[in-house]
């Protein structure tokens, strides 16, 4: 029997992919590394702020009606929101905008939006910003 001298051992340094493959073999993707989860943390917020309720002038984000945003390492994106009232005219509307916006977004895979009302959204979820737009100081 011969040993493998370091000159013809097989080459086992893997290129980086996206993907990393889990105990039973499957494919499954690497973690997001910081710098790209800030940067897709920051673009979102931006997509957030580009969508407006009609009757209001201040956009959803500030309004407080973004309660939670998940991005998995494939970048799918999962977004809870609400609405300022559960009879709002555009409640039908809104999700397919905050979907659109988010889908803009670069690297965003796939987007759902649940629309939730638990908790029910009230002016102490409005940011600084809202609340002076609307001039509620």
């Amino acid at each position: 029997m011969s040993e493998a001298s370091p000159d013809t051992a097989p080459d086992t340094a893997q290129e980086t992919s996206m993907f990393s493959l889990d105990d039973m073999g499957a494919n499954q993707p690497q973690a997001l590394e910081q710098a790209e989860l800030d940067r897709l943390t920051d673009e979102l917020i931006g997509a957030f702020k580009s969508v407006f309720d009609p009757e209001i002038p201040v956009d959803i984000y500030e309004l407080g009606l973004i309660y939670r945003v998940d991005v998995s390492d494939d970048r799918d994106v999962v977004v809870d929101m609400t609405l300022t009232a559960p009879g709002c005219p555009v409640a039908g509307e809104m999700p397919s905008w905050v979907q659109d916006a988010v889908m803009k977004v670069e690297g965003v895979r796939t987007c759902d939006v649940n629309l939730i009302f638990d908790p029910p959204w009230d002016s102490s979820k409005m940011s600084d910003e809202a609340k002076l737009a609307l001039n509620m100081f």
